[in-house]
């Protein structure tokens, strides 16, 4: 991953970060880019990808996330830390704060897009959503945040919705929620409704991301 193309979760981690963690972001970032450039093997692989993959799961009722935690915990003890507060947070979404039905679900279409913000060099990547239909019908898709820092603000959410909408032409709007999965929270647009003015809002955020990630690269 460069900077020029982003997941829509890191865009908004780096955007709403304060300026140190953002700084301790970016140098993370170069050197990881560095190595890259230099062939070292990396490693790792996607830190979040096997819990949100057991998190679908267990909303399908095809796996039961808390001995699934467990298992990849024993599997990889550098999970230890947040994998129990992620699925803490999801659970208690799914299980006391979600507002569908509780019949059994389905796995619903699968949909992933991007959004080009010129204005900033940078292309905005959306995927890897919990897509679901309920026993009447209705199908939800939703975007995951998995960071502990920064909290998801009423700000970043209409943000996040916004770019969703526009990366996602074939799902309705009012269809989409992004969970803030560590605190179990949803955000929805009859509860944050766009004010219009999110991409010019976006892009001055990510263009400050940019100036910064310079003027480290020339450190």
């Amino acid at each position: 991953m460069s900077i020029s193309d982003l997941s829509l979760r890191k865009a908004l981690k780096l955007s709403f970060a304060d300026q140190v963690l953002l700084r301790g972001e970016l140098r993370t970032f170069i050197r990881a880019e560095r190595n890259r450039e230099n062939g070292a093997n990396q490693g790792g692989g996607d830190f979040y990808g096997p819990f949100w993959r057991d998190a679908k799961q267990h909303a399908l009722g095809l796996g039961d996330l808390s001995t699934d935690t467990e298992a990849r915990i024993e599997a990889n003890p550098r999970r230890a830390n947040l994998y129990p507060q992620l699925r803490d947070g999801f659970l208690l979404w799914w299980g006391q704060r979600r507002r569908w039905t509780n019949a059994p679900y389905e796995q619903g279409a699968r949909h992933f897009g991007r959004v080009e913000l010129h204005e900033t060099g940078i292309s905005i990547t959306v995927e890897n959503l919990l897509s679901v239909v309920d026993g009447r019908g209705d199908e939800y898709f939703v975007y995951p945040y998995f960071f502990h820092t920064p909290v998801i603000s009423d700000e970043a959410a209409s943000i996040a919705l916004w770019v969703c909408s526009q990366a996602l032409p074939r799902v309705s709007a009012q269809q989409i929620r992004v969970l803030d999965v560590m605190r179990g929270t949803t955000f929805s647009l009859d509860r944050n409704p766009l004010a219009g003015d999110e991409r010019t809002t976006f892009c001055a955020m990510l263009n400050r991301v940019v100036s910064e990630y310079e003027a480290l690269i020339d450190e």
